[in-house]
């Protein structure tokens, strides 16, 4: 028995709503201050959102700050290379246009950037490499804490 097109695009549909834009995890870990002190073992769980691409929602909870939202990014150099010209075939007689677009490989620099709901400020940078979901780096807020960010 087939499938009518419009219930295979209903069944289809969960799927593609998820596996469009990626999400991850990001562990920020206390280093120094005020949290580190109270409670040196605790893991900060962020969730960054558009991991697919090079920027997108973050959000986490700060103890005693509650909920912090901002934004990630990611630095990922790409070259493009332009070709055009006239091509003489028997099979392709015309000119011929095109741009292609290509990531380079290598470790690129990322930032983070959120502001809680009580004002504290937390910035941070890291490195990923192309292609992969995985970084560290540090962060900071403005009420002295330090973290290692880990994902």
């Amino acid at each position: 028995m087939a499938m009518s097109p419009r219930i295979l695009a209903l069944c289809l549909l969960p799927l593609a709503a998820c596996s469009g834009s990626g999400t991850s995890t990001m562990q920020l870990y206390p280093l120094q201050g005020e949290i580190a002190a109270a409670d040196p073992t605790l893991v900060i769980e962020a969730t960054a959102r558009n991991t697919n691409f090079t920027s997108g929602p973050l959000t986490f909870r700060l103890p005693e700050r509650g909920k912090c939202e901002g934004t990630w990014s990611s630095l990922t150099p790409h070259t493009v290379s332009r070709s055009k010209g006239l091509s003489l075939t028997w099979k392709k007689t015309g000119g011929e246009v095109g741009a292609e677009r290509e990531t380079v490989a290598g470790v690129n620099n990322g930032e983070i950037y959120a502001v809680c709901e009580d004002g504290t400020r937390v910035q941070g940078t890291f490195v990923i490499g192309s292609g992969t979901a995985s970084g560290t780096g540090t962060a900071s807020d403005t009420n002295g804490n330090v973290y290692k960010l880990l994902f």
